[in-house]
Order: structure tokens, then sequence, then C-alpha cells
């Protein structure tokens, strides 16, 4: 899917809690960044917690800039009723780095799987609708060497480049390593191998 591009799609913050109501039952939504299945744990921790008498907690995430690895959780719910139409809002999205959970009080009416394909469904999109989404790169991070003397070639092309500077180690000699949008990444590389006394690697 973004495997082709240099841009992937994510939220910028947790969104707004939302919530959906049918027949009795209250589906209550959330959407977090994540970029871990550690921190996506931690998340889950920290609902159960907060809803501690709900029924069921579920769940979809993807993670990756190439939107590489994904996981739906029905948590009790009958299979595919719950947390497929949640990762189906996630992908409608086009997302990425993201979790979203649903959070379901039982009010007493079953809704069949129909109804809570659907249900789930509407509270994940409200939930992904109340959030920031953003557009970010993907970058390459490499690391340029060169003596103190060849400094100024380094920065000319870093300055002309626009690249960004991610961190610098001034010591016997220099040390500079840089972010490159992915698309620019083989130029950029080239530019710097070309010069001469300047070392270049991928991070």
């Amino acid at each position: 899917m973004a495997s082709e591009k240099d841009t992937y799609k994510t939220i910028a913050t947790a969104g707004e809690e939302t919530m959906f109501k049918e027949k009795g039952s209250k589906f209550f939504g959330y959407a977090f960044p994540v970029t871990s299945e550690e921190e996506i744990r931690g998340q889950l921790d920290t609902l159960k917690k907060e809803h501690y008498s709900a029924r069921h907690w579920c769940y979809a995430w993807q993670l990756g800039k190439g939107y590489e690895r994904y996981r739906v959780n029905d948590d009790g719910e009958p299979s595919n009723s719950a947390g497929a139409p949640i990762y189906g809002q996630i992908q409608a999205f086009g997302l990425t780095n993201v979790l979203v959970v649903v959070v379901r009080y039982f009010g007493g009416t079953k809704l069949g799987v129909g109804g809570l394909i659907q249900a789930y469904k509407t509270s994940a999109k409200m939930a992904l609708e109340a959030s920031r989404l953003i557009t970010r790169t993907i970058d390459e991070n490499f690391i340029v060497q060169c003596a103190y003397a060849d400094l100024n070639s380094v920065m000319r092309v870093v300055k002309n480049e626009q690249l960004k500077i991610v961190g610098q180690k001034m010591e016997m000699d220099c040390k500079i390593e840089i972010s490159v949008r992915k698309k620019d990444s083989d130029r950029i590389f080239d530019t710097f191998r070309n010069l001469q006394n300047i070392q270049i690697r991928r991070r």
C-alpha cells in the first residue's frame, strides 16, 4: 500500500473519547498514536483499569511506516464482529502507527452479529474522526564523517538540500547524522560519496 510512497498517514495525538449508544449498550471509542506493541499493551492496560466494569475491550492496530503489521481482537464478541470492523476503519482512513479501542458496556439487549459489526464500525469511525490526522515522510538517516577542514563542504550540501541534522559529534573529526526523505536518499547519498575526503554510511 504505502511501500511505493515515502509518506504515511497517522494521528498526531490521542483523540477525544467518543460514545455511541445502541439498544442500551454503550460503545466508548478511543484512538491512540503508537509505534510499538509495548505501547499498545500500555494503552490497553490503562483503559481496562479505567473501564474495569465493561464487558468487552475490542481493538485493532496497524504498525509500521510501510503498513507492515496489524492485529485485530474481538475480546469475547462473536468472531469478526468487532476487531475486523474496527480495523476496516483504520484501513478506510489509510492510517498506520495507530491503535483504535472500542469499550462496550452491555445494555441487556443482544444486537446480533450484524448489529455488532455496525456498532463497532461506527464507534471506530467516530474515534478516528475525533483525532487529528497527519501525513509524515518516511526518512532515512545517514552518518557523514569528515575532518574539520572538510566540514564546509558537508554543510554546503546540508544547506543547499535543506537537510535535517539529527545529531552531531565533534571530536577528533566531525560526525553528523542527517535525516533524508526516502525518495531523495539515493541521490543525497551519492552527492556526499562523490565529495573528496567525505565518508557516508547508512544509519
